[in-house]
C-alpha cells in the first residue's frame, strides 16, 4: 500500500491479463515497464506515454495468472511499485488485449509535433528551431503556436524517414543552452508524429515559414526588429514595440469617443486611426501613430493615467500586434485620419441627405405656429407663396438642438484633462501642453507621474456619467 495514502490497486474489477499503470513518468520506455513487470511473467506487448500526461501505461501478460500475481504481489508488499523512484499504481484494464501498440501520434509521417516544455512563445524563435532541425535533413515548412499543452510546432520534412531521424535523436532532448535566452533555464522537446502531411503555410512571418516559395509574400510582423522578443539587461523579456498601442479604459465614468481620444493621443504627434470596441464590458481601443517612437512616447506619458479629473477614464496601454489598422473612415466607433478631409466632407453629406425625412405638403394647411415662435404658411390656392425673411433663416432651426449630455443626465461631460493649449500667434515659443488637473506638462519634456493629482471631483455642473 502506497505510503501517500492513494489506494493503488482497484479490486472491484474483473481480473484481466492486462494491467492499467498510473503515475509513470511521461518519457518512461518500454524496457522500463518490462524490467517492472517481468518477475511475473512474459510480458507480450505494452502501451507507453498514453493519457493527456502521457504517464500512463498498458502491460499485457501471456497469461491470466501472472497478471493476478503481480497485483497480489504489491497489494500485500509494504514496498510499492516504482519507477525512477516514483509510486506506479496498478490496477486491472478493462480490455483483455492490447490491439494497438500505436497511438496517433506514433504513426510515422513526414510532419512532427513539437512541444517545447519550459518556454513561453517567443522565447524560441523559428530560426532556432529550423538551425535545430535542419541537422537531420531539409525542412520544408515550419508552423508555431500556443496550445493548452504549451508552445509547439509542426515541422515538416520532405519524407518520413528523414522525420524519424529527427524524432528519434531529439526526442526528449533539449535545445543548446547557448541558442536560448539567458531567463530560460531549460528547454525539452517532447515530440510525436503528425497527422497532418503538407502543411498549408500563407504567408512567411515570425510564427510561420515556407523554405519551399521564396515568393511567399511576407507579413510585416517578420520584418527584423519589429514584434520580436528583446530581453532587457535585466535578463527579463521587454514588451515588443509597435506602432499601435493597444488601450483599456477603466472607472468609466463619462463616455470616452473618438474625438477624445485623438484630443488626448495626438499631443504625442500624428494620429492616423482609431477604433473603439468593447469587449468583456470593458472599452478598449486601438490607437495608430506612424511611427514606434511616437507610440511609445505616448506610451511612457499616459500609462496609468486619467482622462478626466478624479480617476476617472483611467488608461491601461500597451502594444498592439497591429500595424496597420483596417477601419471605417468615418463612425461612431472608428476614425481614419488618412483620408482627404474632402472625401470625408462627401460621406457626411451622402449621409445627410439619406438621413433627411421626405416631407409631404398639404396645400390645404393653414398656418402653423413653429417651435420657433414664428408662423409657418402653406400654400393656399390664389395666393403667393410668403416672401423669403432672411432673419427667420439665420435665427436658428425650428428643430430645438440636441442635448449634448447622456441620457437621464442634465449636464455634459467635462472637457478632457488632457487638453492641449498652443501659444498665440507672435509668441516666441509654442509648445504643446497636457493638462493633469493641476498643471501643465510640455510634451517636449520628460512626464513626471507625480504631476498628477491623486483624484478628485468632477467639475461643478458636471454629472458622471453612468453608461
Amino acid at each position: 500500500m502506497s505510503t501517500s495514502g492513494q489506494q493503488q490497486f482497484r479490486y472491484t474489477q474483473t481480473p484481466s491479463k492486462v494491467l492499467h499503470l498510473r503515475n509513470l513518468p511521461w518519457d518512461c520506455s518500454d524496457e522500463e515497464l518490462v524490467e517492472l513487470c517481468k518477475p511475473f511473467g512474459k510480458i507480450v506487448n505494452t502501451k507507453c506515454n498514453v493519457g493527456a500526461n502521457r504517464n500512463q501505461a498498458f502491460v499485457e501478460f501471456a497469461d491470466l495468472n501472472q497478471a493476478i500475481n503481480m497485483v497480489s504481489y504489491y497489494a500485500s508488499s509494504s514496498e510499492p511499485a516504482q519507477v525512477r523512484g516514483k509510486t506506479v499504481y496498478i490496477q486491472y484494464s478493462n480490455r483483455n488485449e492490447i490491439v494497438n501498440n500505436k497511438s496517433p501520434g506514433d504513426v510515422p509521417g513526414n510532419v512532427l509535433l513539437v512541444t517545447i516544455e519550459g518556454v513561453e512563445a517567443g522565447d524560441v524563435s523559428i530560426d532556432v528551431i529550423h538551425l535545430v532541425f535542419s541537422a537531420f535533413g531539409f525542412v520544408q515548412k515550419i508552423a508555431t503556436f500556443e496550445k493548452a499543452a504549451g508552445f509547439q510546432a509542426l515541422i515538416q520534412f520532405s519524407d518520413v524517414g528523414t522525420a524519424s531521424a529527427a524524432r528519434e535523436a531529439l526526442d526528449g532532448r533539449s535545445i543548446p543552452k547557448y541558442l536560448l535566452p539567458e531567463h530560460v533555464n531549460h528547454c525539452h522537446l517532447r515530440i510525436s508524429y503528425s497527422a497532418h502531411t503538407d502543411l498549408n503555410i500563407k504567408f512567411q512571418s515570425h510564427r510561420s515559414r515556407d523554405y519551399t516559395n521564396p515568393y511567399l509574400p511576407v507579413n510585416p510582423t517578420a520584418m527584423e526588429g519589429v514584434l520580436q522578443p528583446v530581453v532587457g539587461p535585466d535578463g527579463k523579456k521587454k514588451e515588443p514595440e509597435s506602432n499601435v498601442l493597444f488601450a483599456s479604459l477603466e472607472n468609466m465614468q463619462y463616455a470616452v469617443t473618438v474625438d477624445v481620444l485623438n484630443t488626448v493621443f495626438s499631443a504625442f504627434g500624428t494620429v492616423q486611426k482609431i477604433a473603439i470596441f468593447e469587449k468583456n464590458g470593458q472599452t478598449q481601443a486601438l490607437i495608430q501613430y506612424p511611427d514606434v517612437t511616437i507610440a511609445a512616447a505616448a506610451k511612457d506619458a499616459l500609462e496609468g493615467h486619467c482622462i478626466y479629473d478624479g480617476g476617472y477614464c483611467k488608461l491601461h496601454l500597451s502594444y498592439s500586434r497591429h500595424t496597420d489598422l483596417n477601419v471605417q473612415a468615418y463612425s461612431d466607433k472608428s476614425r481614419d485620419y488618412t483620408v482627404p478631409e474632402s472625401s470625408l466632407l462627401a460621406m457626411q453629406q451622402a449621409s445627410a441627405v439619406h438621413a433627411t425625412p421626405p416631407v409631404w405638403h398639404n396645400p390645404q394647411s393653414g398656418p402653423v405656429q413653429s417651435s420657433a415662435g414664428y408662423a409657418t404658411t402653406g400654400t393656399v390656392p390664389g395666393q403667393a407663396p410668403p416672401a423669403w425673411n432672411p432673419n427667420l433663416q439665420g435665427g436658428g432651426s425650428t428643430f430645438p438642438s440636441a442635448p449634448t449630455g447622456y441620457p437621464g443626465h442634465s449636464y455634459a461631460p467635462p472637457a478632457p484633462a488632457y487638453a492641449t493649449a498652443v501659444h498665440p500667434p507672435g509668441s516666441s515659443q509654442q509648445t504643446n501642453h497636457i493638462s493633469t488637473g493641476s498643471r501643465p506638462f510640455s510634451v517636449s519634456q520628460p512626464f513626471q507621474p507625480s504631476t498628477m493629482p491623486p483624484g478628485g471631483v468632477p467639475p461643478p455642473g458636471h454629472a458622471p456619467y453612468h453608461g
